[in-house]
């Protein structure tokens, strides 16, 4: 898979770096623990890094608050 630029991934965030941190370590602790990855990549490929590929392609979202 190539280099996923920052630009790209904080789109997907709402322009938050804290945002798109959060996303993407609760994204990648789930892929840590055995839920199915929703990228084909190889198996050496760390969660964090699934995680920035599901987020870059839109698979991975910020969720609503509750009110």
């Amino acid at each position: 898979m190539a280099y996923v630029p920052l630009e790209k991934l904080l789109d997907k965030s709402d322009n938050s770096i804290y945002k798109l941190v959060t996303l993407a370590s609760r994204r990648a602790l789930e892929i840590a623990e055995g839920k199915p990855k929703l990228v084909s990549v190889d198996s050496s490929v760390k969660p964090s890094t699934v995680a920035l590929y599901e987020i870059s392609r839109g698979l991975v979202r910020m969720g609503k608050k509750k009110e």
